[in-house]
């Protein structure tokens, strides 16, 4: 029962934060399932927190599609080549020692974190269309950003989100409501990816995997409540989440040393 209660609680934290702030919640889920929940294996962890990220992307995805704020072509180009980096960065990830992956986890934690706390340049191309005469422009920038994505998605278990929505705002230029719906569409191939791997390797556990998306789906459904109520003080919100990502990953990686 415990166990139960832990994994729906972690599945509505997840799910919270992604409905308040946008984005993020899912590098939580390792940690959470490793200090949490009590999930002996990171690796089980990172393939259980790839199934359940990929689940929650999708979920999300209608809303934006219905919205018409993704960018198709764009986000197809983004996900093959990021699903070919997620197929090799999973087979490292699942080669190295669970601690030493999760010491790296808790480095990437601090990154992401004090990335959060900078400020977003506006630049923005709101018609931004891949078509025959853009793609000499946008294909050099689209194939190597996705790669590396790719690569640091599959690598740690995550959807990726936080990399991918700035990756396509490098590569394309495309306005900040439009970069979070596309990726979605790059979230779901890579955690599909991700998961697919490590499910095939055994290294998902199920029943916690239905807990989880269980508790993201009430959790987004009240962070999205929530937000409308604080929409003034998002970037209040964007910097606190913040905070908390540098100290769960300074203590990922205490732990892990």
């Amino acid at each position: 029962m415990d166990t139960i209660l832990a994994t729906l609680l972690s599945g509505g934290l997840i799910g919270l934060v992604l409905g308040l702030v946008g984005g993020g919640g899912s590098i939580l889920a390792v940690p959470l399932l490793v200090y949490v929940v009590g999930v002996d294996s990171p690796h089980a962890a990172i393939g259980t927190a790839a199934v359940a990220v990929t689940v929650n992307a999708l979920a999300s995805l209608v809303g934006h599609a219905r919205a018409g704020r993704v960018k198709w072509r764009c986000a197809g180009v983004f996900a093959v080549a990021g699903m070919i980096g997620a197929a090799l960065g999973a087979e490292l990830g699942k080669a190295m020692d669970g601690k030493r992956l999760l010491a790296l986890f808790g480095l990437l934690m601090i990154g992401v974190g004090l990335s959060m706390l900078r400020k977003r340049r506006g630049t923005e191309a709101p018609d931004v269309r891949l078509t025959r005469e853009s793609a000499t422009t946008l294909l050099p920038r689209l194939v190597p950003i996705g790669l590396g994505v790719g690569l640091a998605a599959g690598f740690f278990g995550i959807g990726g989100g936080f990399l991918i929505v700035p990756g396509l705002i490098l590569a394309t230029a495309m306005p900040l409501p439009y970069a979070i719906g596309t990726s979605l569409v790059v979230v779901s191939a890579l955690g599909l990816t991700t998961a697919s791997s490590y499910a095939l390797s055994e290294m998902v556990d199920w029943p916690i995997t239905g807990l989880l998306v269980a508790g993201g789906v009430l959790g987004t459904a009240a962070g999205i409540a929530l937000g409308r109520r604080l929409a003034t003080r998002k970037g209040l919100l964007e910097k606190g989440f913040a905070a908390v990502v540098i100290v769960v990953g300074g203590y990922v990686l205490f732990t892990s040393l």
